[in-house]
């Protein structure tokens, strides 16, 4: 079991496709300051290699922040260029030092960015050597996002608008010019004139239903699935799967019944149904459901709350369902029979699921100080976190 928490962020190109992941870091309950964690050659190196970067981020490039100290010791040193970019905290003091440091970096080939970039004189010296600028899109106004992007990209600088949590926010930072994003707008519903179902979606919504329902019958789940011969697909490309380990192949939709269990079973064909919908979305969409679901159900046994482990995967995996369908979630759920428990905390509602939903929301923002009070909350030992959340990761990534 690790003493140090992980989680990360998504940053997208333009096409919406992952670029890269911002990780951030705390070394244990007890350090709960960010800059300060960050200090030592330790925290960053260690942390890197306690939990498996190949696990977390795949193939993408990791940002790692960096603060004075970080940057004037020799801990970059030790992390791979080709897979990270160096994050320069906004409250660094660019002297002549880490200047200096930050030129050495560079010419042994790592990239480096500047985090919540608001323009100004104080990162001047800086500018020559950076290849990124992260501007906060909560503290920038559309003036000075404007600026920034008219004095800077014709120096060849990408910029990166983080915080960006809605579409019309989204749509802003393209026209401007910006070409990498970060923030939870993926995770928001499309505004629509029109809230009805696709027609393609209406069999994955059927299928949700038939999986929460409380009496399950398989058969009208084969027949719904026989209407989309992809989603039969993809259950059984996903139950064969060799990095699932199961002994003996599924070659049908009885049989899978009769190897999982009707509980495994009703999972499975939620995770396909869920993946089916983020069609048209960016993938990271799709993967951000599947985890939320397994980092739930981690919980719940981490909890000792076992029992209702199927359950809180249900309400972690349609966590973004608003998204997924572009519809209210109040909306969403009027179609979907759920136990009074998730419809409860979806909406916002306070009860216990809503609880574990809090902390895996804090968590994976890296809010450390609000998962401290929301483990405590839902009685889950906050040492045991990182762990749920690598093998919550680790599952997202098999299948996403």
């Amino acid at each position: 079991m690790s003493d140090k928490f992980i989680a990360k962020q998504p940053i997208f190109g333009s096409d919406l496709k992952v670029f890269a992941y911002e990780l951030l870091f705390r070394t244990s309950p007890e350090n709960r300051a960010l800059p300060d964690a960050m200090a030592s050659q330790s925290v960053i190196v260690d942390s890197m290699m306690v939990f498996d970067m190949e696990r977390l981020i795949g193939p993408a490039k990791a940002f790692v922040n960096m603060d004075e100290k970080a940057l004037l010791s020799e801990a970059a040193k030790l992390l791979d260029p080709r897979r990270v970019v160096l994050e320069v905290l906004e409250h660094v003091k660019p002297t002549a030092e880490v200047i200096e440091s930050c030129r050495e970096l560079k010419h042994r080939g790592y990239q480096l960015a500047i985090d919540d970039f608001v323009g100004g004189d104080k990162w001047a010296g800086m500018i020559p050597l950076v290849n990124f600028l992260k501007v906060d899109y909560r503290e920038c106004g559309e003036m000075t996002q404007r600026a920034i992007a008219e004095k800077y990209l014709p120096r060849g600088i990408a910029l990166l608008a983080e915080k960006v949590e809605t579409e019309t926010e989204l749509d802003r930072s393209k026209r401007l010019g910006y070409t990498y994003f970060q923030g939870y707008f993926f995770c928001k519903p499309t505004m629509m004139t029109s809230q009805d179902i696709p027609a393609e979606k209406t069999v994955c919504v059927r299928i949700l239903k038939e999986a929460a329902a409380t009496e399950f019958n398989v058969h009208r789940v084969e027949e719904l699935m026989r209407q989309d011969p992809s989603l039969t697909y993809k259950l059984l490309r996903y139950l064969n799967s060799p990095l699932l380990g199961r002994s003996g192949e599924v070659r049908d939709i009885p049989r899978a019944v009769r190897l999982l269990g009707e509980k495994e079973f009703r999972r499975w064909i939620s995770i396909v149904a869920v993946v089916a919908l983020a069609s048209g979305k960016p993938i990271e969409l799709a993967r951000t459901a599947v985890m939320r679901g397994y980092f739930c159900e981690q919980m719940a046994e981490a909890s000792g709350r076992a029992a209702e482990a199927a359950e809180l995967f249900l309400l972690g995996l349609l966590s973004v369902a608003d998204a997924l369908l572009d519809k209210p979630m109040e909306r969403v759920l009027e179609d979907l029979p759920l136990s009074k428990d998730i419809a409860v905390a979806l909406q916002g509602g306070e009860n216990e699921f809503r609880g574990v939903l809090d902390l895996m929301l804090a968590y994976e923002g890296g809010t450390w100080n609000t998962v401290a009070k929301a483990a405590r909350r839902v009685n889950v030992e906050e040492a045991r976190l990182p762990d749920c959340y690598m093998r919550a990761s680790e599952k997202a990534s098999i299948l996403v």
